[in-house]
């Protein structure tokens, strides 16, 4: 039995990831600004720390095996998280550091995807074991994008662009396989089961939620939009997910 700290542990990947850990019967650790809260049985040992000011977070580490990083904030903040996280990691002699990222983060010019890269980079560099597992989007932030874009009565689709999303459930087993394996570098990427156009994702959640709208194609400039319509964000070699968007929204809306 390992002892694994997941970051983000109450995030939409985190969550299913600790309970998966758990089911395993490893001594898990949930560290997120908040609590872990919930009456499922057994329950990590959660640890609120906000890793943007590392308070608490050596109490955390210590006598942990293997940290999955999976904190992340689009607001900013990612690499001075991973900075302390990993400083706290080797003082607590920790030997394996897991991270989540994305796939595209070297051919899609976001901020956002760059500073991914970079915390890549940094935990590549840090002296500890590693591993580095890049997936597609995750079917819950297609739906979260799109049920933002429907609020108008007419939604801009971007044109050009594809999609490969991928079941967080089916990450999460692919991430506790990994942390309670030796560190394997950058593994090979994981993509959902199927590549979708845009109008194709937002024409589904739309019908799957009774929802009518007015589809406006919207075809996007800059660079980001043109490392999009190449496929910069898809890994249609590596499409080893099983669970479908149309699943994933047939579930969530009690189909």
């Amino acid at each position: 039995m390992a002892t694994i700290l997941v970051t983000g542990g109450t995030g939409t990947l985190g969550r299913p990831l600790v309970h998966r850990l758990l089911d395993d019967g490893h001594d898990v650790r949930s560290l997120s600004r908040r609590p872990h809260t919930g009456t499922e049985r057994p329950r990590p040992r959660s640890y609120a720390v906000d890793l943007r000011d590392g308070t608490g977070l050596h109490e955390a580490v210590a006598g942990v095996d293997t940290i999955v990083h999976c904190a992340t904030s689009p607001a900013g903040g990612d690499m001075e998280a991973a900075g302390r996280l990993v400083q706290a990691a080797k003082a607590a002699g920790v030997g394996h550091l897991v991270y989540i990222s994305i796939v595209g983060v070297d051919r899609v010019p976001l901020g956002y995807y760059r500073t991914k890269l970079a915390v890549e980079r940094l935990i590549e560099d840090s002296g500890i074991g590693w591993t580095v597992l890049r997936t597609t989007q995750f079917h819950h932030l297609v739906l979260q994008l799109i049920k933002s874009g429907a609020r108008s009565p007419v939604v801009p689709v971007p044109t050009g662009v594809r999609v490969q999303p991928i079941d967080v459930r089916e990450v999460a087993a692919r991430l506790a396989e990994l942390a309670t394996a030796p560190p394997a570098g950058r593994v090979p990427d994981m993509g959902g089961p199927e590549v979708l156009t845009a109008h194709d994702l937002v024409r589904t959640t739309l019908e799957a939620g009774g929802r009518h709208r007015l589809l406006l194609p919207l075809p996007l400039p800059g660079a980001t939009a043109a490392a999009l319509r190449r496929g910069g964000n898809l890994t249609p070699e590596h499409a080893v997910g099983l669970w479908t968007y149309g699943e994933f929204l047939g579930e969530r809306m009690g189909g």
